[in-house]
């Protein structure tokens, strides 16, 4: 499916609750604790850490990076993965896939201190983003960061300058938008002309000829990220590494250095039950299209490890039955979760105690509290009775859920709980009322 499922009730029936469990090996319903993540009844999150909350399984986010490493080194390929921590930049989270072995794409200052908090090294950071300011370039040099990709050549220019004024050298790849359709949200395709994100395939061996004349930079590589939840196979991957092939060979044509190949990342994940590839299938791309060339190549996925091992686990606060709707609102809403919101996404929605999970269900809608009728997760949901105070998960919010929560309506941002095996801990904690109020202060002339 080449976009985010819609919120209104699609053709085919919504998958059953025991196949939206079976297809996430972290999740298990018990007969008396009701929906499991790993060994730990959600339930008892809910009555020790309150609801709404994010819940992130340990085993899945390992089983997932050592899946596409393990993929990466099957295909013959030398290859590093710098996990995208926009998508999940919780330390807890970074902590442990610096454990398996990967690195961090970072797109900000804030993301860059949080890599090296979390004991990411300086030599595994690569960062990237269309619009780096002159402090974030700065503290990139300063920390010695494995690679900067630039986006224009104003960036290069920039660049150049910084590192020539603090006498250090840059390692620089240039990101070229190969002009390839990744069939995705148009929201998060980053790889078409019309984008905003790399210079133009065509302008590409100009601006890296330009760059490597340059003070203060030393030009590493070549780097492209085509978009966003890509479902609709690897085709597009092989057309975007294809051109990217050929300007390498261009490259070196010229006698001008190379060291390696940023592939971006992009994999996408079943949201629903829609197809989507597989790492196997990204690394077959990658060896078909680049594997001659004899050079080290790099990923930088982000949703593929983090969307399936997390869930939003809320608490009901209300049913209520009208006379053409019925609508069960939650305790979460838009501003925790905004994917359906923001992309009209489709998530899981399962019950969390046992006997709703085998209840008869009817269409309901899902809802937040928040004063907006955008705030629906879901329309027409296949759901069993959810009187107040019932417990449900929004599966697969890994991804793109904490990171871009708000305090919209004053609601303070949920806490976030990591489960490993038997044990959880609270990893981030519930944000305070009073810490919505910090900093701000009523200025003296509305004092009199």
């Amino acid at each position: 499916m080449a976009a985010p499922a819609p919120l209104a009730a699609l053709g085919d029936p919504d998958p059953a609750f025991a196949d939206l469990i079976a297809g996430r090996p972290h999740l298990s319903a018990h007969a008396r604790d009701g929906l499991m993540v790993e060994e730990v009844p959600l339930a008892r999150i809910a009555a020790e850490v309150g609801t709404p909350a994010w819940v992130y399984s340990a085993g899945s986010l390992r089983r997932r990076a050592r899946a596409l490493t393990g993929a990466l080194a099957a295909a013959g390929l030398d290859a590093s993965v710098h996990y995208a921590m926009k998508a999940n930049d919780s330390l807890a989270v970074l902590a442990l896939l610096h454990r398996e072995g990967l690195g961090a794409d970072v797109v900000s200052e804030g993301e860059l201190r949080i890599a090296r908090a979390a004991g990411i090294p300086a030599a595994g950071i690569v960062f990237s983003g269309v619009g780096k300011s002159e402090r974030e370039l700065r503290l990139a040099l300063a920390e010695d960061i494995f690679q900067i990709n630039a986006e224009s050549a104003e960036e290069i220019a920039m660049i150049s300058a910084i590192a020539s004024a603090l006498g250090r050298t840059a390692r620089v790849a240039l990101r070229v938008n190969p002009d390839v359709d990744a069939k995705t949200h148009a929201k998060i395709t980053t790889g078409r002309a019309e984008n905003k994100f790399g210079v133009g395939i065509d302008d590409a061996l100009k601006l890296y000829r330009r760059m490597a004349s340059l003070p203060g930079i030393a030009p590493v590589g070549v780097a492209t990220h085509i978009g966003s939840q890509i479902t609709a196979g690897v085709g597009a991957y092989r057309a975007a590494y294809a051109r990217l092939a050929e300007l390498v060979r261009a490259i070196r044509a010229e006698g001008l250095p190379i060291l390696r190949i940023d592939c971006g990342g992009g994999l996408g994940i079943p949201y629903r039950d829609e197809p989507a590839p597989m790492p196997e299938a990204l690394a077959g791309a990658i060896k078909a299209t680049l594997g001659d060339l004899g050079l080290p190549v790099m990923l930088e996925p982000g949703r593929w490890i983090a969307g399936p091992a997390g869930l939003l686990l809320a608490s009901v606060v209300i049913e209520k039955i009208g006379a053409q709707r019925r609508f069960v609102v939650a305790d979460a809403a838009m501003n925790d979760l905004a994917r359906p919101a923001m992309y009209d996404a489709w998530h899981g929605i399962l019950p969390v105690a046992p006997d709703a999970l085998v209840a008869p269900i009817a269409p309901a809608d899902v809802v937040g509290p928040v004063c907006e009728t955008g705030d629906t997760f879901a329309r027409g949901r296949a759901l069993p009775p959810l009187p107040a105070g019932s417990l449900i998960a929004f599966l697969d919010a890994g991804a793109y859920g904490a990171t871009m929560s708000s305090t919209y309506n004053a609601r303070p941002l949920a806490p976030e709980v990591l489960v490993d095996g038997t044990r959880f801990a609270v990893v981030r904690e519930r944000q305070s009322l009073e810490a919505l109020l910090h900093g701000q202060r009523v200025p003296e002339w509305l004092r009199e």
